[in-house]
């Protein structure tokens, strides 16, 4: 299960979810921002149903994808456009081995894609509110950079002391004190960094 963030666009909570190191947004979530609460699951099936996005869905697949099933693709891309087609999401993942898109039940529950594909689809719902959607994400982009470079200081600054507390340990109580060559000493040093480097991996 991924970790869940909400950003706010244009008064609409979307939520990100992180999958296997990479961003999915809900595109259920952006679907309110036309449709409002109550029928954002329609629009996106609607959406579905199109043949330029299956053919947006099927090329990204292909690029991201070695497990992605070209002929069901085919067949699909085939009744497109036709009166009788209907696609749900939990169909184009079961017959394709689709991973672009995913569905999500109980709370942050609704359809999850890909960033690529979530911002495809923002477009077919409103161009401006995919520009707000772009800049709200990356916002949160920024933030998550933020406190990984923060993370990343902190261990460093601990690091550094500690090392120096780890070396003077050796130095005043591992190393002999008498009849010890000067020019030795850096044995014992090298041992304890040794066990040290160990330890922390």
């Amino acid at each position: 299960m991924g970790k869940n963030k909400v950003i706010v666009v244009q008064n609409i909570n979307v939520t990100v979810s992180e999958e296997n190191f990479d961003d999915y947004i809900c595109i259920t979530d952006i679907a309110k921002a036309k449709v409002g609460e109550s029928r954002g699951a329609d629009v996106v099936k609607n959406w579905m149903r199109n043949r330029a996005t299956l053919e947006f869905l099927g090329t990204w697949e292909q690029i991201y994808n070695p497990a992605f099933k070209v002929v069901e693709f085919d067949h699909f891309k085939s009744e497109a456009g036709l009166h009788t087609f209907v696609l749900s999401v939990s169909e184009w993942i079961e017959k394709t081995e689709a991973i672009g898109l995913f569905v999500k039940r109980g709370k942050y529950g609704g359809t999850y894609a890909h960033k690529d594909i979530a911002f495809e689809f923002a477009s077919a719902i409103s161009p401006v509110f995919k520009l707000y959607l772009i800049k709200e994400f990356q916002r949160l982009k920024e933030v998550e950079n933020d406190a990984k470079k923060i993370e990343w200081d902190a261990k460093r600054f601990l690091s550094k002391n500690n090392y120096l507390i780890q070396t003077d340990a050796v130095k005043n109580y591992l190393i002999p004190s008498e009849n010890y060559k000067e020019n030795l000493e850096w044995l014992a040093y090298a041992e304890e960094a040794d066990i040290l480097n160990e330890e922390q991996t």
